[in-house]
């Protein structure tokens, strides 16, 4: 191993990852690199499809001339293509030139890059120095450099210069060119794409000029190395005659010809570098003992002006906390006081400067290294593949451990929301998993959530509150704002408690949406959050679906992915090992766990996708129990409410969707909808309509509507102000002397209240449009405790707009002793199931648990 400073002498280059990572002790992925000078966007999106599709090329030789490679610098320089030469990388181009120029001498601005001087030695040059003072900030004079030419000369000037990142007065050089024809001048133009408005060489030269142009930074692909360089025809062809055959190899000039193209991503990274660039320049430069020479490129110069730290020391320290800088005590015209630092995202350069206020010890440090909440955020390969579940069983598993954790999605989207105390709408699996926390749910939790009242569209609820309704189109363009909203909730929620852990939706690999995305890979960047990868083995594909999503995803968001998960295992754990084997080989990301097939959880779940699946005819009711029938909507809300009637032993619960399903039930609820006018259409057109109503008529089946399906048992529903329809009144089953009509302004609230006919407390929540005016001959069914009446009903048939009303356990037996003494069978009298998540709650933390790699989770989050 390398030790201490030694280690910083033999890098005289910076993005040594393997030397880096051997001394700070970890694996390279680790190690937050500033030491090299690429490209902060990471290579673009389309890099890992195209050398996947050029792999079958492998078995040919590169093509020598690299055809299509050069045809395409010609079209992005509009360079004449016989004055242009490809090479394996501008390194290579830099070691022939001074052997084919016939110059004696090099003469080199320093501080520069060290391989002009370098190179020119190893091809028996003198090389001369011209130093740039550090008083003019480093900038080139250009009267010091006529003086020194003599016209047996190679100069070497940088365009920007590395390592101070200033750019060349181009009109001002160009004639300095003009007027010393025998003086030959490699402009190395590394950095230029990155800097806005650079008045390039690599048009017009003059014969004695080669520009050297270089794809490795601006496209970060270092490892494949690519570089061009523009001359004239005679020394281009020198230099063909001198490269070695297939210098460059079909996978770089593949990637050259595609890069070269891609003028979008090199402007789109011009603006973030300026953007980040003057961002970690101000933050430096605030910090004492520090000096930042501003430079145009993605890097900054710095020098230490106190104390007795110098630069290879402070480099040591830094890596010890994980981050590399390119010390210059080895470029000519600098000492031991200065290092360089490139410029990354917004989390990475605040990082950096994080660990410089504590390395100088300054009185700023304790405000800038606040530390980051912890985060870790569970994705899948698809919807329904167990997120919401395993993200509620680590928010257990943390709490028993004695953390204070919460969950986070930033965006929901499902007919199955709740009402926070303070009158907030928020997702249902969010207010889940906030109870696995043992908090309180709270609207940050989900800040954005999505109700589909058509098939283009949604009503939005941001924070709590509805601001519209909007088709796909219009929610792309509200997406940024919705966004910026997001992160804000999340960064108030993370600063409260110790841990979150996020969910994603859908996949991360959604092609289509991934541009626009602010749920999955976008907010955990933005949480800097490791994300694990769930995905349904019962479905069948789940290797192929990890591996295909992982060759989806950009070079950034693999990095993300810190593991997958196996979910809804039946078997012998021990069989999958190959394929673990198989998975880690190919994404280099290992599989932290398998969790089991669980059945029974007695959790809600997430949306109606679990209740839509259900059989549709389900079981009929056995001897002893009740028989329920629960209309399935297709527009169905708050589905959940019916999920405490499932813990009652004696209770068929049944979904029925088609009207040969229907039977004789001893009840028949309506349940929630988002949009009740099509969903009482719906039930009109399959004929159910008409046989509610019979079996209402025969008076031996209980009618039960909950909110939705409560406004459908009564005479009239309007909507004069388009809130869910087209605004055409509707007539209502009859059953139930009410008349409803949609207002603007949506109720929100949580709800104590009382049934009094049993004598039941009742507490659940509203949620809804609708102001329903009825008839004083109908029956209370619920009062509200501030004497509000919220459900009304006649004989058998009910209903309310008291969500979550089969909760309460005394109601919930008394419902159920009634429709028993109507079957014939005898009232039990009192509560025999208990619904409990809390208990279910603590059941999966353990099978979790002991099935995920904790050990390795918390080293994910670093507690």
């Amino acid at each position: 191993m390398v030790e201490g400073h030694n280690l910083m002498k033999t890098l005289t280059h910076g993005g040594n990852i393997r030397l880096l990572a051997a001394r700070a002790g970890c694996p390279a992925g680790e190690v937050l690199d500033f030491s090299a000078n690429l490209n902060p966007l990471g290579p673009p999106e389309w890099l890992r499809p195209l050398i996947a599709s050029q792999i079958s090329s492998l078995v040919h030789y590169p093509d020598p001339d690299c055809s299509e490679l050069l045809a395409a610098a010609a079209e992005c320089y509009q360079v004449p293509q016989d004055e242009l030469v490809a090479a394996n990388g501008t390194e290579e181009l830099l070691c022939w030139l001074p052997r084919i120029l016939g110059k004696p001498r090099a003469l080199v601005p320093v501080p520069g890059y060290v391989d002009y001087a370098r190179t020119a030695r190893a091809a028996g040059l003198e090389v001369v120095t011209l130093p740039l003072a550090e008083g003019n900030g480093f900038r080139l004079d250009l009267s010091a450099l006529e003086q020194a030419l003599r016209g047996d000369e190679i100069v070497y000037l940088g365009h920007p210069n590395n390592p101070t990142g200033l750019a060349l007065d181009a009109p001002a050089v160009r004639a300095l060119i003009a007027r010393h024809p025998r003086t030959f001048f490699i402009i190395d133009e590394a950095f230029a794409d990155f800097v806005s408005d650079c008045d390039r060489f690599y048009r017009d030269r003059l014969p004695n000029t080669l520009v050297l142009l270089s794809l490795t930074k601006i496209f970060a692909v270092p490892g494949l190395r690519i570089g061009c360089a523009a001359a004239s025809p005679g020394v281009i062809r020198q230099l063909r005659e001198v490269l070695p055959p297939w210098s460059v190899n079909t996978l770089a000039q593949a990637v050259g010809a595609t890069a070269l193209a891609d003028r979008q991503y090199v402007a789109e990274t011009r603006r973030f570098v300026r953007e980040q660039r003057e961002s970690q320049a101000e933050r430096l430069a605030a910090l004492p003992g520090l000096r930042i020479y501003p430079g145009e490129a993605n890097f900054l110069l710095v020098r230490i002006t106190a104390g007795k730290l110098r630069a290879p020391e402070l480099a040591e320290r830094l890596l010890a906390r994980g981050i590399a800088i390119r010390t210059c005590d080895n470029f000519d015209g600098l000492d031991d006081r200065f290092f360089r630092v490139a410029v990354r995202t917004t989390g990475e350069n605040e990082r950096l400067v994080e660990a410089l206020a504590a390395e100088f010890h300054t009185a700023q440090a304790s405000n800038l290294s606040k530390r980051r909440t912890p985060a870790i955020m569970f994705q899948g390969t698809s919807s329904n593949a167990g997120k919401s579940v395993l993200t509620a069983a680590l928010c257990r598993i943390l709490r028993q451990d004695g953390l204070s954790v919460a969950p986070y999605k930033s965006q929901n989207m499902s007919l199955n929301s709740f009402v926070t105390r303070d009158g907030l709408e928020m997702g249902r699996a969010q207010v889940v998993q906030a109870q696995a926390c043992r908090i309180e749910p709270d609207a940050r939790m989900n800040p954005i959530l999505l109700k589909p009242n058509s098939n283009t569209g949604s009503q939005v609820i941001v924070l709590g509150k509805p601001v519209g309704n909007m088709n796909v189109g219009q929610y792309i363009k509200y997406k940024p704002e919705a966004f910026t909203v997001a992160k804000q909730a999340y960064d108030s929620l993370a600063a409260a408690h110790d841990v979150v852990v996020l969910e994603g939706a859908g996949s991360p690999a959604e092609v289509n949406l991934k541009r626009h995305d602010i749920v999955n890979m976008g907010m955990a960047r933005h949480a800097a959050a490791p994300v694990l990868l769930v995905g349904d083995i019962d479905r069948g594909g789940v290797y192929a679906s990890f591996v295909g999503t992982m060759e989806v995803l950009s070079e950034s968001e693999r990095a993300m992915v810190a593991g997958f998960v196996v979910n809804r295992f039946r078997g012998q754990e021990s069989l999958l090992a190959d394929a673990h084997d198989y998975v880690l080989r190919h994404t280099g990301c290992p599989v932290v766990g398998v969790v089991p097939y669980l059945t029974n959880l007695g959790l809600p779940e997430e949306d109606s996708v679990s209740f839509k699946a259900e059989t549709s005819h389900g079981a009929m009711a056995a001897l002893g129990q009740v028989d329920i029938a629960v209309l399935d909507l297709p527009h169905v809300s708050n589905f959940t409410d019916m999920d405490a009637l499932r813990v009652e032993p004696d209770v068929s619960l049944r979904i029925v969707r088609r009207l040969e399903e229907l039977g004789q039930p001893d009840a028949v609820i309506l349940p929630g909808s988002k949009h009740v006018t099509g969903d009482l259409a719906q039930l009109r057109a399959t004929g159910l309509a008409d046989a509610v109503l019979a079996l209402a008529a025969a008076g031996r089946t209980e009618i039960i509507g909950i909110c939705g399906g409560y406004q459908m048992l009564g005479r009239s529903i309007a909507d004069p102000l388009r809130v869910e329809s087209d605004g055409r009144p509707v007539a209502g089953l009859g059953l139930l002397g009410i008349d409803t009509v949609m207002a603007p302004e949506k109720t929100l609230q949580r709800v104590e209240g009382l049934h009094p006919a049993s004598g039941s407390r009742l507490t659940g929540y509203e949620i809804h449009h609708g102001l329903s005016g009825c008839d004083d001959s109908l029956e209370k069914v619920v009062l509200r405790d501030d004497g509000e009446v919220i459900g009304t009903g006649r004989g058998l048939v009910w209903g309310s707009y008291l969500h979550g009303i089969f909760d309460a356990d005394p109601f919930r037996r008394w419902l159920i002793d009634r429709l028993r003494v109507r079957r014939g069978l005898d009232p039990l009298g009192q509560v025999v199931a208990v619904y409990d998540i809390d208990a279910a709650f603590d059941r999966l933390a353990a099978v979790v648990r002991e099935r995920l790699d904790m050990k390795r989770i918390y080293q994910l989050l670093k507690l």
